[in-house]
C-alpha cells in the first residue's frame, strides 16, 4: 500500500495542515506529487478536493484507520513540485493559507475539453472514385455525388469546410465512409487567443549604449552570474530592443522566457512588436481569455511547445520546464502586488522562482520603485542606465498649470486655458491628444447641496459614484441604485455630484470640441473581452483625435501620432492616504510625458494642480529621476518606511462590529508579547474604508528596521489566531511592505 500526503482545499486556517490518505491500487499510477484528488473528510466522509504534496510507501499511522483516496480527479492541472515549493516560501513570508498559496501558483485550475478539428481524407484510387461518381449520377444520389465530387478536387479537406462551403451532408460522410472510399481523421487543435499574423521581418539596429547593456546581461546569463539585474531608461530609450535582444539569445540556448506586463491592454501592442520578432513560439496567459484558451496556452506552455509566455503577474507561474530568463517591465507598477491572499509581490517571487530555476530576472522602469532602485545602489541587484531616446526624438516640454490662477481669471471649466489653446493647435495640426485622470465614472460623489447629505452604499462605508443615465455605484462592492430625485434626508431637489471622472471629461470635451472625434477609455468601457484592443487600435488607426482614460492610457503604449497629453487634476494620486502618494504621482505623470512626442516631433504635457510647488510635480517638469529619488529618500529615511524599514499591515474583519474590536485589541496585545527593541506596533484602528461588503475592518501596523522582526511576530501571531477562540468568526489578512492603502 502506497501513502498520499494531502492538503485539504479549504482555505480555513484551522485546516491548513497536511493529512494521510491510502492510494487504492487502481489509481497508484495516476498519483503523483501536485496531483489534484477526490477524498473523503470529517466524521461525515464529505467528498472534497486536495492536492497531493508527497508519496511514501510507510505510514506512521494504523493502516486500518487511513481513509482511501477516493479518485483522481482527470481533467485537474498536475501542479509541479516546485510550484509546491514555491508555494510554501509564499505562505511562510506572506501569511496565508497553503490552500490560498497554492491557488496562487496555479493560473489554470483545470483543464477544459480540447478542440479538435475532423479531416476527410480520400482512401481508394481515382479509378475507383470515377466508377462511384458513375455509379451516384445513374442512381441520382445527389448527396453522395456532391461528396465524391469534392474529394475528387480535394483528396483531403476539412469536415466543416465541406459541409459549410460544398454544402456536404454528414450522413454521405457516414456512407461514403462505411463503403471504404473515405476515412476520418481527428486532429487536436489550440484555441489561439491571438488574432495576430505579421509577415514582415524585423530589423532594426541597436545603438552603442543599448548593444553594451544586452552584452553585459547575456554575459551574465552565460556564465551564470545570476544577479537580478535593474534597466533604468527613460521612456522612449528602447528598453523592449533590449529586452527583446537578450530574450533572442536566452533561446537560442533552448532556454525559455516569461515577460510580465502591468496592464492587459498593453499585451496587443507588445504582441504585434514580438510576433514580429519571435513569430509563433510565443503566447500570453491572462484573465481576459476564455477558460479554453487560458487551458491551451497552459497546455502549450508545460509541453513545450512556446518559448515566450505574456501576460500580468499571474503569467509568472507559467509552467516551463527550461526557465531562463523573466522580466518585470514597468516593475515599479503597484499592480504587481496581488490583491488576495497571499499578498505577494511579483517582483520578490520572480526573483525566488528564478532562484530555483537557476534564471535571471530583469526588470525595467523609467521610473524604478524606490525599494528597487535603493537595492541597485546598494549592489543587491545589478544597475544599468539609459539616459537618450533611441530614436533620436525629443524629451517632452512639460508645463505645469496652477488651477488657483484659473479661479482667479474665473475659468470655472475643468480645461484650463492654456490647455485648450494647445488641444486647438494639435487638433489644427492634424496630431492627436491623451487626456486622463486617475479616476472611473462620471464624478467623485454624489450630495444634497441643501443639507449636505451624501449617498452612501448601504454596505459599504463609502460615497456612491455617478455614471451616466443616473445611476449611482459603488466601486467596492458593486451595489447600483438609480439617483434619487429628491434628496432622502431632507426631500431638496437640489442634488449633485461633485468632483470630476472620465465620463465628464468626455462630456466637457465634446462640449469645447465639438467636431473632435473622441474616445474613452477605462473600466467601464473596457469591461468586454477585446475592448482594450478595439480602442487602443482605433487610436492608433487615426480614427480619433482625443483619448480620453484612466492611467490605463499612459502606461507602455507607443502612439506615433500623439503630440499632447495633460493630466487633468494631478492631485487626486497626490492626496492618496498612502506614503508612496508622491512617488505614485511622480511615476505616473512620468510615465504620461512619456507618451508624447514618440517620433521626430518633441510632443508637449500639460499637468494641472491645485499644489503646483510640490516636488514631484516639479522632479516631472524637470524629467529627473534622480533628483527625486534623492528627495524622496531623505523624506522615507526619517520617517523609517521601506526601503529603510520594513511594515506589515494586519487586516482583522468580521461581520460584527464587537467581534471585529475585541479580536483585533487580542491581537495587539499577543504583538506587544513578541515586542523587541526597533519593533513599533500602531493600532488598531478602523480603516479608510471601515465597512465593506457588510464586513467592519480594523487595521493594525507592525514597523521594524528589519524584515526577520517583522516575520517573527506575524508567525507567532497566526498561531495565536489559529488556537484564540476570539477569532472565531474573525478574519485576518497580512500584507507586507503594503501597496494599497485600507
Amino acid at each position: 500500500m502506497k501513502y498520499a500526503s494531502v492538503i485539504v482545499n479549504i482555505s480555513h486556517g484551522n485546516l491548513d495542515k497536511i493529512y494521510e490518505y491510502a492510494i487504492p491500487e487502481e489509481w497508484e499510477s495516476c498519483v503523483q506529487i501536485g496531483t489534484q484528488v477526490l477524498i473523503p473528510f470529517g466524521a461525515g466522509n464529505r467528498q472534497i478536493k486536495g492536492f497531493v504534496l508527497g508519496l511514501s510507501s510507510t505510514s506512521e499511522f494504523d493502516p486500518k484507520k487511513i481513509k482511501p483516496i477516493s479518485s483522481v480527479i482527470t481533467d485537474g492541472t498536475i501542479l509541479e513540485s516546485h510550484f509546491i515549493q514555491l508555494a510554501a516560501w509564499m505562505r511562510e513570508r506572506y501569511g496565508s493559507t497553503m490552500n490560498d498559496a497554492l491557488r496562487a501558483v496555479l493560473p489554470v485550475k483545470r483543464k477544459v475539453k480540447e478542440k479538435q478539428k475532423k479531416y476527410l481524407h480520400l482512401v481508394v484510387e481515382q479509378s475507383r472514385l470515377d466508377l462511384f461518381i458513375e455509379e451516384c449520377e445513374k442512381k441520382g444520389n445527389k448527396a453522395r455525388l456532391r461528396l465524391a465530387t469534392v474529394l475528387k478536387e480535394f483528396s483531403t479537406i476539412e469536415m466543416a469546410q465541406a459541409i459549410k462551403e460544398h454544402q456536404v451532408s454528414r450522413d454521405a460522410i457516414k456512407a461514403l465512409e462505411r463503403l471504404g472510399i473515405l476515412v476520418v481523421s481527428t486532429k487536436k487543435v489550440y484555441r489561439n487567443p491571438i488574432p495576430i499574423h505579421i509577415s514582415e521581418d524585423y530589423c532594426i539596429t541597436l545603438t552603442q549604449a543599448q548593444q553594451s547593456i544586452v552584452n553585459a546581461i547575456i554575459e551574465n546569463v552565460q556564465c551564470k552570474k545570476l544577479k537580478p539585474c535593474l534597466l533604468r531608461g527613460i521612456t522612449g530609450s528602447g528598453k523592449t530592443e533590449i529586452y527583446m535582444e537578450i530574450m533572442d539569445d536566452v533561446i537560442t540556448q533552448k532556454k525559455q522566457v516569461i515577460f510580465l506586463i502591468p496592464e492587459i491592454a498593453l499585451t496587443v501592442s507588445m504582441m504585434e512588436r514580438f510576433y514580429q520578432r519571435f513569430g509563433d513560439r510565443i503566447t500570453v496567459l491572462h484573465s481576459k481569455l476564455s477558460e479554453g484558451e487560458r487551458s491551451d496556452q497552459y497546455e502549450r506552455a508545460k509541453n513545450g511547445e512556446v518559448d515566450i509566455v505574456i501576460g500580468p503577474r499571474s503569467a509568472l507561474f507559467t509552467p516551463f520546464e527550461r526557465l531562463g530568463l523573466i522580466i518585470i517591465d514597468e516593475e515599479h507598477e503597484p499592480v504587481y502586488q496581488n490583491e488576495n491572499q497571499p499578498k505577494y509581490h511579483t517582483r520578490e517571487v520572480a526573483i525566488q522562482r528564478a532562484k530555483m530555476c537557476e534564471a535571471m530576472v530583469l526588470m525595467g522602469s523609467a521610473t524604478p520603485s524606490i525599494e528597487s532602485y535603493y537595492k541597485a545602489m546598494s549592489g543587491e541587484y545589478q544597475l544599468f542606465t539609459l539616459e537618450e531616446r533611441a530614436n533620436g526624438s525629443l524629451d517632452t516640454e512639460v508645463s505645469i498649470v496652477d488651477l488657483r490662477e484659473e479661479l482667479k481669471k474665473k475659468n470655472m471649466s475643468i480645461f484650463s486655458r492654456s490647455l485648450v489653446e494647445q488641444m486647438w493647435e494639435c487638433l489644427t495640426q492634424k496630431k492627436q491628444v491623451l487626456l486622463f485622470i486617475n479616476r472611473r465614472g462620471y464624478a467623485g460623489f454624489v450630495s444634497c447641496r441643501a443639507c449636505g447629505q451624501v449617498l452612501h452604499c448601504p454596505h459599504c462605508d463609502v460615497s456612491l459614484t455617478e455614471h451616466k443615465n443616473n445611476m449611482l455605484m459603488c466601486h467596492y462592492c458593486g451595489y447600483v441604485q438609480k439617483r434619487p430625485k429628491k434628496c432622502p434626508s431632507c426631500g431638496s431637489p437640489y442634488i449633485a455630484a461633485f468632483g470630476i471622472g472620465t465620463q465628464k471629461v468626455e462630456e466637457y470635451a465634446r462640449k469645447e470640441f465639438p467636431n473632435a472625434r473622441i474616445l474613452r477609455m477605462d473600466g467601464d468601457t473596457t469591461s468586454k473581452k477585446g475592448e482594450y484592443s478595439k480602442i487602443l487600435q482605433q487610436f492608433n488607426a487615426g480614427e480619433a483625435d482625443i483619448l480620453i482614460g484612466t492611467q490605463m492610457i499612459v502606461k507602455g503604449h507607443d502612439f506615433a501620432n500623439v503630440a499632447l497629453v495633460a493630466a487633468m487634476a494631478a492631485d487626486l494620486s497626490l492626496n492618496m492616504n498612502d506614503f508612496r502618494s508622491a512617488e505614485r504621482t511622480f511615476q505616473l505623470l512620468y510615465q504620461a510625458a512619456g507618451r508624447a512626442g514618440r517620433r521626430k516631433d518633441a510632443g508637449k504635457m500639460i499637468i494641472q494642480t491645485y499644489q503646483p510647488e510640490h516636488y514631484s510635480l516639479k522632479m516631472v517638469e524637470n524629467q529627473d529621476y534622480v533628483g527625486f529619488y534623492e528627495k524622496e529618500m531623505l523624506y522615507r529615511k526619517i520617517l523609517e518606511y521601506p526601503p529603510f524599514g520594513v511594515i506589515l499591515a494586519i487586516v482583522v474583519v468580521s461581520k460584527s462590529e464587537q467581534k471585529v474590536t475585541q479580536a483585533a485589541m487580542f491581537l495587539k496585545g499577543a504583538a506587544v508579547e513578541k515586542q523587541t527593541n526597533g519593533v513599533t506596533i500602531i493600532g488598531p484602528a478602523n480603516a479608510t474604508v471601515y465597512r465593506v461588503s457588510e464586513r467592519y475592518r480594523k487595521l493594525l501596523y507592525i514597523k521594524a528596521k528589519q524584515l526577520e522582526s517583522v516575520l517573527e511576530i506575524k508567525s507567532f501571531l497566526e498561531g495565536f489566531v489559529h488556537y484564540s477562540e476570539a477569532f472565531r468568526q474573525v478574519s485576518v489578512y497580512y500584507d507586507l511592505n503594503p501597496m494599497n492603502g485600507y
